[in-house]
């Protein structure tokens, strides 16, 4: 296969479905299996060590609860032509559609991998790997975090290769601008505005409902925050409430003592507010951060 049959494959799989839903459970899967692709391990992965490695990352990225469903991906990718699946004929001859739960997985040690011309074709082109990976965190992650995504699944290397990103994606030049001017320039959850001269330092505007699930470059969906907070929201720390505009934090998050107590004087306070009613967080945009990206459950008080 070439380097362009390669990258449409990969472009061609079928994810974010139901609308604005989050579905992650393939990207995870085909980035894992990007970090496999070397000269000592195999082609195909057994699942019961690709499942904890899945879980795990379903857990850190993913919407509340898709850790339940881990075994989807393993089994649904060999409808988009690019995943093979190994084991015994009798859970392999099943529809597509008919899932095997995760103890069958376990007990016939099913083995799932690229298949044969696309391995081969990300094997010999190591920079291809960068490519496919790049697009894939570029698609489904916000900024913030792809680092981490990277990092998690092994290929911390991909941010250091200078690959250029997928042209057909196209953001509003000016949406950082317009919404710190909205926020006058300082952070919504703990009001940081330090500059040099009239540059920001450390000032972000952060998207709620993310730009990869079809989120809007429009203030109502932006807010300021500094580098620090704009993370934790994007990695599900908290969440912000309609109407009241309060910050809720996870049960999740932790650290030492100093470092959790400064970051949850927050938890129940008011986020400082835009300079306009018309620059208020829409409701509907707050209510997808929470289903999809918040990490439940909530602190109390």
């Amino acid at each position: 296969m070439t380097r362009d049959e390669v990258i449409e494959a990969f472009n061609a799989i079928r994810v974010w479905q139901n609308g604005d839903r989050r579905a992650v459970h393939k990207p995870l899967l085909v980035l894992l299996a990007l970090s496999r692709v070397n000269d000592v391990t195999a082609q195909t992965m057994d699942w019961n060590d690709a499942e904890p490695l899945l879980k795990s990352l379903l857990e850190e990225f993913g919407p509340d609860g898709s850790s339940n469903t881990r075994h989807y991906p393993f089994w649904h990718l060999q409808t988009d032509g690019l995943w093979q699946l190994d084991g015994p004929p009798k859970i392999l001859n099943r529809p597509a559609g008919a899932t095997p739960p995760l103890t069958e997985l376990r007990q016939n040690h099913v083995r799932g991998g690229f298949t044969k011309p696309i391995y081969n074709a990300l094997k010999r082109d190591p920079e291809l790997i960068g490519i496919v990976a790049q697009r894939i965190v570029d698609a489904h992650f916000p900024e913030s975090i792809r680092g981490d995504v990277l990092d998690a699944v092994g290929l911390a290397q991909v941010e250091s290769m200078g690959i250029s990103r997928d042209p057909q994606r196209r953001r509003d030049p000016a949406f950082r601008a317009k919404v710190l001017l909205a926020y006058q320039y300082r952070c919504a959850v703990c009001g940081h505005d330090l500059r040099m001269g009239q540059q920001s330092i450390g000032l972000e505007a952060a998207h709620i409902k993310w730009f990869q699930a079809n989120g809007p470059d429009e203030v109502p969906n932006g807010i300021a925050m500094c580098s620090l907070h704009h993370k934790v929201f994007d990695l599900g720390a908290f969440k912000i409430l309609p109407e009241t505009y309060q910050m809720v934090f996870s049960q999740h998050l932790n650290g030492s003592e100093t470092a959790s107590d400064r970051m949850l004087a927050y938890h129940g306070a008011a986020m400082i507010l835009p300079q306009a009613k018309e620059y208020l967080p829409h409701p509907a945009n707050l209510d997808w951060h929470a289903r999809q990206v918040f990490k439940s459950p909530a602190r109390s008080g």
